[in-house]
């Protein structure tokens, strides 16, 4: 199913846990009593005899009276406070009779006691009497049931012996729904912490998720199918000036559908019109076969059944071995060497080279544009099966014939004097041979709608009839023509005919 996908399946977890989060909260906030508690910390635990430094006769303490035999006599503040969330009743004390809690004092001899309150809250003293359950007893101080409020505390100042100072001190007592126990001091650089452990929990987990889903999406690639996105095998034929195109486009094609199946097969811009034609014929009323034949310029006119799409406006070029060194030709002198009145390159201004014509078979497209659009005539009759002894002694130049554009731009770079033809291939360099410019104009896709370069036609994509709608056929065609496949194009030196600047190229036909 589509929507069970990574991202998905994170999201619906991420959902899912903030709402149980919130549930949990709701029923922790209604169902769980918050805590009472009491808790205490030792402010002072100080020596104050003659260990001390202090004689037994300087020993008199004011608030306690003169108190012999002191020479390890120990004086601690304890701090007692309610630092629950709730406030704590008489009632809420656990002990039995009129007291509290209990204060011990490990190893040490209760000797005095004071209460001291804090500010504001003068009825605690009100319970700090004998009557209300203030005893002290060997090392132990029994405290009365006190009630206190969020927030409020007592001190008691306590002078001990028997012991140094740091000997355990402990409150013990019980709370109801609550505890006793001891704290700590807050600094006045600490700071309370803004969440609870479980409020930590859940963020650190919801953040996880959060991550993982945002990890995700950068990850992924949202780049969105190309136009016409189909399933399906399609066959590819015909142009083998357009293949180094079609390879591109069928394997970014089947890189972004998924299903795809695009078999470029080319041998030239007539034999796959004719190809075409045969499978039609064979399909008969079963529908238009899934083949798609590409053509340097229109079709013949003995096939009315094809239906044509313009593609593209394809550029194509003369090179010339570099022995030659000529860089441009004028289109009259080009239409000399092909009628055979140029056979040796020093009537050009050239080398004391013979002139050597090397060309495509009958089914090129490449050919046929080269006759119609520079020539204006056939090439003349093959004249030589290797390309350097002339078969036909009465042919006034070499040519031969070669079956692909790899072939005819390996025999330039290798034959000395030879000249040949092939679609602008860019980025792939020539070896042994150079590009010739006719009158003075070199084939640029930035110049092809002002420049008078004649060298250049019409890309047909031909489809037998109309392909059914949502086909891979019908799909990789608009691909071509106006989805993303046009950058494709472009990058392999042909101009897409959706561009302003071959609209009117291709509009004219």
């Amino acid at each position: 199913m589509e929507w069970l996908s990574a991202e998905n399946i994170v999201a619906v977890a991420t959902a899912v846990l903030g709402v149980l989060a919130s549930i949990g909260v709701l029923w922790y906030e209604r169902r769980v009593p918050r805590r009472k508690r009491i808790g205490y910390r030792v402010q002072m635990d100080t020596p104050i005899g003659s260990e001390a430094g202090l004689g037994r006769a300087n020993v008199r303490l004011g608030l306690f009276g003169e108190t012999p035999d002191m020479d390890d006599a120990t004086l601690v503040l304890l701090r007692i406070e309610n630092d629950g969330s709730q406030s704590i009743a008489d009632n809420d004390y656990t002990g039995r009779g009129l007291h509290g809690l209990t204060a011990e004092f490990t190893g040490r001899t209760v000797h005095s006691v004071a209460v001291t309150h804090a500010p504001g809250a003068d009825h605690l003293m009100e319970h700090f009497t004998p009557d209300g359950g203030l005893r002290q007893s060997g090392s132990r101080i029994r405290l009365p049931r006190v009630p206190l409020n969020r927030g409020e505390h007592f001190k008691l100042l306590v002078l001990l012996t028997g012991a140094p100072v740091d000997s355990p001190i402990r409150i013990v007592g019980g709370i109801q729904d609550g505890e006793v126990g001891p704290n700590r001091a807050v600094r006045p650089d600490d700071k309370p912490p803004l969440f609870g452990p479980a409020a930590r929990l859940i963020t650190v987990a919801l953040t996880v998720c959060v991550v993982t889903l945002a990890s995700i999406i950068l990850v992924r690639d949202d780049t969105p199918p190309p136009m016409g996105c189909r399933r399906g095998t399609l066959a590819v034929t015909g142009s083998t000036a357009f293949r180094p195109a079609l390879l591109d486009l069928a394997k970014k094609y089947e890189r972004e559908c998924e299903g795809s199946d695009i078999r470029v097969q080319v041998h030239g811009s007539n034999a796959g019109i004719r190809d075409l034609a045969d499978r039609g014929a064979e399909a008969g009323k079963s529908g238009s076969p899934a083949v798609i034949a590409f053509s340097d310029g229109p079709r013949p006119d003995g096939f009315p059944q094809l239906r044509e799409s313009r593609v593209a406006v394809s550029l194509f070029r003369l090179v010339v071995n570099d022995r030659v060194g000529l860089k441009n030709l004028s289109l009259t002198d080009v239409r000399r060497i092909y009628r055979g009145e140029v056979r040796n390159w020093k009537t050009l201004g050239g080398p004391d080279l013979p002139v050597l014509l090397v060309s495509r078979d009958a089914n090129s497209g490449t050919r046929e544009v080269f006759q119609r659009r520079v020539l204006g005539h056939n090439e003349p009759a093959q004249s030589s099966r290797d390309c350097t002894t002339k078969d036909d002694v009465r042919a006034r130049v070499v040519r031969c014939e070669l079956d692909s554009t790899e072939q005819v731009l390996a025999m330039v770079g290798r034959r000395d004097g030879a000249i040949g033809y092939s679609e602008l291939r860019l980025g792939t360099p020539l070896r042994g041979a150079h590009p010739l410019a006719i009158d003075a104009a070199a084939p640029s896709a930035d110049t092809i709608g002002s420049s008078s370069y004649p060298y250049r036609e019409i890309e047909y994509a031909y489809t037998y009839g109309r392909p059914p709608t949502g086909s891979l056929t019908a799909g990789f065609l608009g691909y071509l023509t106006r989805g993303d496949g046009q950058d494709v194009i472009r990058a392999r030196g042909h101009l897409p005919c959706a561009t302003p600047e071959a609209l009117r190229i291709c509009g004219e036909g």
